[in-house]
């Protein structure tokens, strides 16, 4: 795919597949979508599937599936227990991590859970590359604490480091002997970190980590959810690794870890989840819980049907050619808003293209979540939902006191095979608009906040009447334009 170039010299994405379903979407007027967003409290998650044109939320559960996945979930084997369907991902999953015990789950927060009821203690520390929400929430309600080291260019918006998401293994050591090996309930590496822009760690810095790990008996808990595109942005930027196959360099990454767990919404695209791994009393432990929490062992929560199509896109995820093309079109996205003066993290992660909110909006303040305001007001001018990922996306310490995230980011998440080339350059036009008038975009306050995970259902309402005023701008230069 990387490979095709276009006479012109255009450097374009080109998809390595065809679509043959299709879904309609409405766009629906901007008067609307101001009526819409303040009913939804300002809060993207709360907006209606039918006042929103693009759904830039998230990749988890929305990504397209294949025509053999959906072929796929026409023979499942609709058993309770003992399902033959569950026998093929399980063989899969061995096939292509190299572990021999696999524990389904409903999804990745569920396998988030149960790791740390069995691993996590009061006064525990896991150390990880960066924290994502659910993953820390599940830490923290365990009694355990999360000690993000990263390495310093991982923080930074604008750079040229091929893999920020690489964990400081000298900041690793240095926990391990400051607290002892003993404090630390597991290492923890999330590929394709989340909540910095989807940046990629290297099989270089993962080698060094479980390095460290095994030097000090620790566990090396990897989050998989995002491999596929991690994977990609292995093999093209990471010179040792260019002559691997995908398949190998997955393999090289399971043979690194002790337990690899990942979200079915996002790897594999299909719905659900699964913990694997070698070690046989770490699979006991978690296995009454799978059946306390989840159900039965052979599908853990999961639909048989779903795990049918799991199996396929798992098989599908060692495709070079179905890996790239999420990177490639947020590549795209994210070189073309740059020409154009909008502040982007750089370089383009994976998941999706992040607008960097406080360069923005320089002139809001955190307290008014600059990346929540950013969300609702291109939402507006657009009809384009996407994902705060900043201080609303924390949650307040025991004293009432506001945790202010390291970066305020305004993610529009690229689910995989599902938007058109045309789709995207309609979200540029709209965002570089939106950057040319940021002058009017205010701040938002709280009205409604949950204690945990706020970011899903608190309700916010604008600081002013900057929602009016951006709406009789939008009139004034695109007429009766949707």
């Amino acid at each position: 795919m990387s490979k095709v170039k276009f006479y012109s010299g255009e450097n374009v994405p080109l998809e390595m597949h065809k679509v043959r379903i299709v879904q309609k979407l409405s766009l629906v007027p901007i008067e609307r979508r101001l009526a819409a967003v303040r009913e939804a409290g300002n809060n993207t998650f709360l907006l209606k599937n039918r006042d929103i044109f693009l759904d830039m939320l998230t990749d988890s559960g929305v990504n397209a599936m294949s025509d053999k996945q959906q072929a796929a979930m026409m023979e499942a084997d609709d058993s309770y227990a003992g399902s033959e369907t569950f026998t093929k991902l399980e063989n899969k999953i061995r096939d292509i991590f190299q572990m021999e015990y696999f524990l389904p789950v409903h999804q990745g927060r569920a396998a988030e859970n149960i790791i740390s009821r069995v691993f996590v203690t009061p006064g525990s520390i896991v150390p990880m590359n960066y924290h994502f929400t659910t993953s820390k929430a599940h830490i923290v309600l365990n009694g355990g604490s999360v000690e993000e080291i990263i390495i310093d260019e991982g923080l930074r918006v604008s750079s040229e480091c091929p893999f920020k998401g690489d964990m400081d293994v000298a900041k690793l050591q240095k926990l391990i002997d400051t607290h002892g090996a003993a404090k630390i309930a597991y290492v923890r590496v999330e590929t394709g970190t989340n909540l910095i822009g989807g940046q990629p760690h290297s099989l270089a810095n993962l080698r060094e980590v479980s390095r460290v790990c095994r030097k000090n008996g620790i566990l090396l808990v990897f989050d998989a959810s995002l491999l596929a595109d991690n994977l990609h942005f292995i093999k093209e930027r990471e010179a040792d690794c260019r002559g691997m196959s995908v398949r190998d360099i997955t393999k090289a990454i399971a043979a690194l870890t002790d337990i690899i767990y990942f979200s079915a919404r996002k790897l594999g695209c299909a719905r659900g989840g699964g913990i694997c791994t070698n070690s046989r009393d770490a699979f006991m432990k978690m296995r009454e819980l799978v059946t306390l929490y989840e159900g039965f062992l052979t599908y853990g929560g999961m639909s048989i049907r779903e795990i049918e199509a799991l199996t396929v896109g798992l098989e599908e995820t060692m495709d070079e050619d179905m890996i790239s093309q999420g990177p490639q079109f947020i590549e795209y996205m994210v070189n073309d808003l740059a020409r154009n003066g909008v502040p982007v993290i750089t370089p383009a992660g994976g998941l999706g293209c992040h607008l960097d909110a406080m360069a923005f909006l320089p002139h809001v303040p955190q307290t008014q979540y600059p990346a929540g305001a950013l969300a609702s007001a291109l939402y507006l001018v657009s009809g384009v939902r996407g994902m705060e990922r900043g201080s609303i996306s924390e949650q307040r310490n025991e004293d009432g006191s506001e945790v202010y995230s390291n970066m305020e980011l305004l993610r529009l998440a690229v689910p995989r095979r599902v938007f058109t080339l045309s789709q995207l350059k309609y979200a540029v036009d709209r965002i570089v608009w939106l950057h040319k008038n940021r002058d009017l975009i205010g701040g938002l306050k709280f009205v409604e906040e949950p204690a945990l995970l706020r970011f899903f259902f608190g309700k916010l309402e604008a600081t002013s009447d900057w929602q009016t005023k951006l709406v009789a701008k939008f009139r004034a230069d695109f007429g009766d334009s949707l």
